[in-house]
């Protein structure tokens, strides 16, 4: 059985999609990308900036599932111009400390032209 997945703690979804859906004790959440849950707005204008709230709204996607950084097994990373991966790395080190496998990839532009988006696959209890 699917569960979706819907917080008002993270931005909602700004297309035909949900937040994440669970499966079988796994939650698959969609790309998150520097807005703000409340505006809709993109935080930041650095690439440290903008991975901050995208932490953040990860954070809040996996709390509203009982879940923490530590059950990540599995993210997706995606970033505008691959001279950001640095800056980029030392900002999701800090919350990622339980280092799931990654992905990470340049990509030719991302939504409302912000420098990164992160995905991820958590374990959760259902």
């Amino acid at each position: 059985m699917l569960k979706y997945v819907e917080t008002p703690d993270a931005p909602a979804a700004i297309g035909p999609y949900s937040q994440g859906i669970i499966v079988n004790g796994l939650a698959f959440f969609s790309g998150q990308i520097p807005l703000s849950p409340v505006t809709g707005e993109v935080i930041g204008t650095t690439i440290e900036e903008q991975t901050e709230q995208v932490m953040k709204n990860i954070r809040a996607l996996l709390e509203s599932q009982g879940a923490g950084f530590a059950d990540v097994v599995k993210t997706t990373c995606f970033l505008a111009d691959m001279n950001d991966f640095a800056a980029f790395n030392a900002v999701y080190g800090k919350y990622f400390t339980g280092k799931p496998a990654r992905s990470c990839v340049a990509v030719k532009d991302l939504p409302k032209g912000v420098l990164c988006e992160v995905e991820t696959i958590a374990y959760v209890s259902e």
